[in-house]
């Protein structure tokens, strides 16, 4: 059963092949619905994914011009409130301010299929500069070799090149005028700054094109499982695929996982693409 030819990879789903291949062929190719734990303490985690939907709410209607105290008043959660005064006080340092777009979608070819992201924030100077802020609310504060190495950051600032025309005065911006910032939302705001260049746009243009092609070219009725068990342990599927590990301790997820409702409808596309 091959990908739709309207099928449109992110990086979510290349971050799902790259950890285990049966992952991705089971939820976007099979699409086979299987109602195993997350984590150990799934309300907990609803909870917690559900107030960090509602920060990124505010961040964009902030973002919009709502005025703060306004979007202040409106807030219940104290563990929000926290964060929320957070993202007012320490803000991104040194963002440009000329242009900035909040919940932005972009989209730009790779290989036979098309690559979209939706970004938190993207803030850029024409001509001089594009920065891609990214909000996160992970209850671990995530390593800096992990986000060097997530598709997320290769994905983002690929985009931001090959889909940064329309912000950057009509010129595609160059990659070493591109940077990638992570700020931490429960970790008194502090940012993971991932500057770009010329030599890593070649490298991750032809790293994508190879995976995706990849993905689309396998010919086996059943794709290879994970050899890294740790990667089964925040996996829905480790019972299908009858992996004996336990669901991952809530307070050992590093990264930022999205509601349902809230990711990127692949067939809707995007806002911005070339």
């Amino acid at each position: 059963m091959p990908l739709p030819d309207t099928f449109q990879f992110s990086q979510a789903t290349l971050q799902d092949y790259v950890d285990c291949p049966r992952r991705f062929q089971l939820r976007y190719v099979l699409m086979q619905p299987w109602p195993d734990l997350i984590t150990d303490r799934p309300g907990e985690l609803e909870q917690h994914m559900e107030r960090g939907a509602q920060f990124h709410h505010l961040a964009h209607q902030h973002a919009l011009g709502i005025k703060a105290e306004r979007l202040t008043e409106s807030i219940q959660d104290p563990v929000l409130a926290d964060w929320w005064q957070t993202f007012l006080l320490k803000p991104v340092p040194d963002l440009p301010e000329e242009v900035r777009r909040a919940e932005l979608v972009v989209s730009a070819p790779l290989g036979t299929h098309r690559l979209v992201a939706k970004f938190d924030l993207l803030a850029v100077e024409p001509g001089q500069r594009v920065v891609i802020v990214d909000w996160k609310t992970s209850l671990k504060r995530p390593r800096r070799a992990v986000l060097a190495r997530r598709l997320q950051t290769l994905v983002y600032r690929y985009l931001a090149v090959e889909a940064g025309a329309a912000f950057n005065a009509g010129q595609r911006p160059l990659p070493d005028r591109v940077e990638m910032v992570y700020w931490l939302a429960a970790f008194d705001g502090a940012v993971e700054r991932f500057p770009y260049d010329g030599a890593q746009h070649a490298a991750t243009r032809a790293y994508l094109t190879d995976l995706v092609a990849e993905i689309v070219a396998r010919p086996e009725a059943t794709w290879s499982l994970t050899t890294d068990e740790r990667q089964c342990r925040f996996c829905t599927y480790r019972s299908l695929c009858e992996r004996d590990v336990r669901p991952g301790l809530l307070a050992d997820l590093e990264e930022d996982l999205i509601l349902p409702d809230l990711e990127i409808d692949l067939e809707q596309v995007a806002e911005v693409e070339f």
